[in-house]
C-alpha cells in the first residue's frame, strides 16, 4: 500500500499515473490499484449513516480483491450513477438493488447514485460502511479532482512484500507500508497467539501421554490374574512387554485419527461456510505426522505399565484377587 508521507489529511499522491505505471513494470509486482478513500455520509430520506467512499479502477481493483465473489444481490457495477454497497449498510438504510441513495461528500457536495449491487465480506463493520464508486465520483464528492489517495499493491509472494515495499519507498519517495507493518497490531497477536498454541499443545501431548499411561496402569492392575496365567502358561516378559506396548500405540494411533478427522470437518466446514475472508489449507501429510506421533506418544506412555506387566511373579499374579 502506497500513501503520502504526510497522511494527516486527506490528499493525493503526486503523478500517481506514472506511480502506476512504474509499478506495473516491477517484476515481483503482481497487480496494482490506485484508489480515492475518504468519509463521506450516505442518507435514504431521513436515515443517514456515515461511510467510507471508495473510488476505485473496478478491473485493476477486481485483481487484488475479487469482490465480485461476494455480491448476495445484482452485480459489481461501477460508474455512470452507479454503486455497490455492503449487505449491513443496504439493512441499515432500507435498500435493495435499484434504489437511490444520495451521497453527501461535505459542503454541498452530494451525488444520487443507484444501487447496481450488494456484497457481503463478513466483517460486520465493512459491510456496514463500505460504498464502492467508480473514480471520478469519488474525486467529485471529496473535492479532490484527477486524484488517487492510495495506490494497493500485490506481490508474487507475500513473505517478500516488506522487500519489495523498501524498494518501491526508494524508487517514489512514497511511504510504502508492506502487509506485515500495516498490520502490525495483528501481527503481534498472532505472535503471541501462537506462543499460546504451543504451549497448550505442549500440555495437551502430556496430557494425552498421561492418560494412555493411567489408563493401561490400570488396566495392568485390573488384568494381573490373567497376566498371571499367561506366564504360567509360557508367555515370556518380552511377548507381555509389547502387548502393552502395542496397545498403547493402537490408542495413540486411534485417538489422532478421530481427532484429525474430526479436525479436517471443521476446517472443511469454515473454508465453506465461513467468512471466506481467507482460506485455510488442508494438508493430508500433516494427518500422517500427527498420527505418528500420537502413535509413538502412545509407545512411550505405555512403557511403565508394561514394564511392571512384564515383571509381574506368575504365582503372585495367579494369588490376586
Amino acid at each position: 500500500m502506497l500513501e503520502s508521507k504526510r497522511a494527516q489529511r486527506l490528499r493525493s499522491i503526486n503523478n500517481w499515473q506514472q506511480v502506476r505505471d512504474l509499478l506495473d513494470t516491477l517484476p515481483r509486482v503482481k497487480a496494482v490499484s490506485p484508489l480515492i478513500s475518504g468519509p463521506a455520509f450516505a442518507r435514504r430520506g431521513e436515515a443517514l449513516q456515515s461511510v467510507a467512499l471508495l473510488g476505485i479502477d473496478a478491473p485493476r481493483y477486481q485483481r487484488i480483491i475479487p469482490i465480485q465473489n461476494d455480491m448476495v444481490a445484482g452485480v459489481f457495477r461501477i460508474g455512470a450513477g452507479d454503486a455497490v454497497i455492503g449487505k449491513q449498510l443496504a439493512t441499515d438504510l432500507g435498500l435493495r438493488v435499484g434504489d437511490k441513495l444520495r451521497l453527501d461528500g461535505g459542503q454541498g457536495r452530494t451525488n444520487i447514485v443507484n444501487i447496481a449491487g450488494i456484497f457481503e465480506l463478513g466483517v460486520r463493520e465493512l459491510d456496514a460502511r463500505y460504498v464502492y464508486v467508480d473514480m471520478k465520483q469519488a474525486q467529485s464528492l471529496l473535492d479532490l479532482p484527477g486524484a488517487a489517495t492510495i495506490i494497493d499493491v500485490t506481490v508474487v509472494n507475500i513473505f517478500e512484500a516488506q522487500t519489495v515495499a523498501a524498494r518501491i519507498s526508494r524508487l517514489t519517495g512514497l511511504k510504502a507500508e508492506g502487509w506485515m507493518e500495516s498490520n502490525a497490531q495483528l501481527m503481534n497477536a498472532l505472535r503471541s497467539q501462537s506462543l499460546s498454541t504451543q504451549m497448550i499443545s505442549v500440555f495437551v501431548a502430556l496430557s494425552v501421554a498421561l492418560g494412555i499411561a493411567s489408563v493401561l496402569s490400570v488396566s495392568v492392575v485390573q488384568r494381573t490374574r490373567e497376566i498371571g496365567i499367561l506366564r504360567a502358561m509360557g508367555t515370556t516378559r518380552q511377548q507381555m512387554l509389547r502387548v502393552f506396548l502395542i496397545q498403547g500405540a493402537l490408542f495413540g494411533l486411534a485417538g489422532s485419527l478421530l481427532g484429525g478427522l474430526a479436525g479436517y470437518g471443521l476446517v472443511g466446514a469454515f473454508n465453506t461456510f465461513g467468512p471466506k475472508l481467507f482460506f485455510i489449507p488442508v494438508d493430508p501429510w500433516l494427518l500422517l505426522a500427527a498420527a505418528g506421533l500420537a502413535t509413538v506418544t502412545g509407545t512411550l506412555s505405555a512403557a511403565v505399565p508394561a514394564r511392571r506387566a512384564a515383571s509381574l511373579d506368575p504365582v503372585e499374579a495367579i494369588r490376586h484377587v
